[in-house]
Formats: structure tokens, C-alpha cells, sequence
């Protein structure tokens, strides 16, 4: 008994465009490339200015050198003989990190109450959260000063950390708006089980929220270590409470005509930011994309 053969499918071969398409695909390739070579290249000459201006000697700073020769590493040694580099950055991150995790703590429950909890005035409590966020923070600044200098806090930390953990607007919005893209199956399958808002929030909310959890933590934190005017504000007569950006302007205006040394400073304040939005870009990235608009 003879048995039929069964013809076995070949693959399909790929047809390969033509040249003329190819040609057109390769030039625009070489066109986005050249484009995003040449914005890198904008974007990171002031930095690369900064950093060989502060490998060089006094002399050759700001002269017609445009490579240090020789490197001059004590530059940074230098720095910290002539600054208390370490009281301005434990200032700067006592600041950053209380007032971040006070906007974290404090605005988590905010939002999770204008998003997922019905309730009377809920749509008003977060209107006032939008004005809050469309309010020009020069508005409320001389009242807070007169505030804080009856308590007599001016000339420390507390009135830079303290209102921190009374909410923020912008916080507050980002975090709503990513609760309100949470399933609520998900929510009422924890309170079928007989859980309540806190222990919702706490066990199922917060674990689905972590990367707009970061992204709200990244942004107070790259803010705080950045601000310059509230400490300005609040610091200003009391050295020892300096931040480090209040530190390097007033280093720079001591060593102005030491450009080496003040890029230096520079280089060293600018170093922390850049090493944290790096290492956190993946979260920071994740969190701003999964964070909705949903009303």
C-alpha cells in the first residue's frame, strides 16, 4: 500500500525593497543620526566646558587653552580647603530628603481620597488643589515669611521642610491622576474581603502606584536640591544653615577671578543631581508615562 507524500510548506522568503527604497531609508537614517549627534553635542558643550575648565590651572582658565595640560585634580582638593563643601551638602540633603519624603507621605492620601473615595465637596477639594498648582508661589511668599519669623524659625531648615509635609498641589495631581487608572475591581475585591480605605491604600494601592510614587519623589527631590530662593530667603544670615546652592554663589563671588576653582564647585554641586536622575531615570521615565489624564 502506497502512502501520498505530504508536501511540507516552505518558509516565505522576505522580498527585500527595492534599492531605490533602501537608498531613501539609509539617508533618512543618516539624517536622524547626524540630528541627535549634533543636539547631544549642544547640549553637552557647556558641561564639557565645565569640566576641563576645572581640571586647569588659574592660568590657562578662560584663556585661549582649551585643554588642561597639565590636569590639575587638586582643583577639587582645593575646593573643600577653602569651603565647607560637607556642612553645605548635609544641610542640602537634610533638606531634600526630609521635605521629599514629607510631600510623599502627605499627598499620597490626598490623592487617594480625591480619586477613589465619593464624597461630598470631593470635586471642590480639588479645585482648590488646582488653583494651589496655578498660584504663582511669589503670591504667598511674604505672608509665610511674617509667619514663620513670629514663630521664630527663620535662619534654620524648618520653614523649608515643614510646609512640605502639608501636601503639595503639583504632587497631589500627579498622583490622583494615576489612581484614577487603577482597575476598580481591584479595589472592590479588597473591600469584598473586608478590607478598609487604609488598608486598601496601604496593601493594594501603593504597590500599583510605585512608579508614579517615584516620579512624584524624583521630581521633589531634584526641586529641593536645586532651590536656591527659599533658602536664600530663610538662611541667608545664618552661614552655618547654608545650602549648597547658596554656598556656590557665594563662593563664587569670593573666587571670581579663580574660574578653575569655581567651576570646580560647580562641577562637584551639579555631580549628585546627575548621578540620582540616572539611576532613578527608568522609574522617573515609567512613572510620567503610566501617569494619565483620566478626569
Amino acid at each position: 500500500m502506497s502512502t501520498a507524500s505530504v508536501p511540507v510548506p516552505t518558509a516565505l522568503t522576505r522580498r527585500k525593497p527595492p534599492a531605490s527604497v533602501r537608498r531613501r531609508r539609509f539617508l533618512m537614517a543618516v539624517a536622524n543620526h547626524s540630528m541627535l549627534i549634533v543636539a547631544a553635542v549642544v547640549f553637552l558643550a557647556p558641561f564639557g566646558f565645565i569640566a576641563l575648565t576645572a581640571l586647569m590651572t588659574n592660568g590657562q582658565a578662560l584663556s585661549s587653552h582649551l585643554w588642561p595640560n597639565p590636569f590639575r585634580w587638586q582643583n577639587f582638593v582645593d575646593v573643600f580647603h577653602q569651603a565647607p563643601i560637607f556642612r553645605w551638602a548635609l544641610n542640602t540633603m537634610i533638606y531634600a530628603c526630609l521635605a521629599t519624603l514629607g510631600v510623599v507621605v502627605s499627598s499620597i492620601p490626598v490623592a487617594y481620597a480625591l480619586s477613589r473615595i465619593r464624597w461630598r465637596g470631593r470635586n471642590l477639594a480639588f479645585g482648590l488643589v488646582l488653583i494651589a498648582l496655578m498660584l504663582p508661589p511669589v503670591v504667598s511668599v511674604v505672608p509665610l515669611y511674617v509667619m514663620w519669623a513670629k514663630l521664630g524659625l527663620v535662619g534654620g531648615l524648618g520653614p523649608l521642610i515643614i510646609p512640605n509635609w502639608f501636601g503639595d498641589a503639583f504632587s497631589i495631581f500627579l498622583l490622583r491622576q494615576f489612581f484614577m487608572t487603577i482597575p476598580e475591581e481591584y479595589l472592590d475585591a479588597a473591600r469584598v474581603d473586608g478590607c478598609g480605605e487604609l488598608r486598601i491604600l496601604a496593601t493594594v494601592v501603593l504597590r500599583l502606584a510605585k512608579p508614579a510614587i517615584a516620579a512624584v519623589a524624583l521630581f521633589s527631590f531634584l526641586y529641593t536640591f536645586n532651590d536656591f530662593f527659599l533658602p536664600l530667603l530663610y538662611t541667608r544670615e545664618n552661614p552655618s544653615r547654608w545650602v549648597l546652592q547658596i554656598g556656590l554663589s557665594e563662593f563664587r563671588s569670593l573666587h571670581q577671578v579663580q574660574w578653575n576653582l569655581t567651576m570646580a564647585a560647580t562641577l562637584l554641586v551639579m555631580a549628585p543631581v546627575i548621578i540620582v536622575f540616572f539611576l532613578a531615570q527608568k522609574a522617573f521615565v515609567e512613572g510620567v508615562t503610566l501617569t494619565g489624564v483620566k478626569g
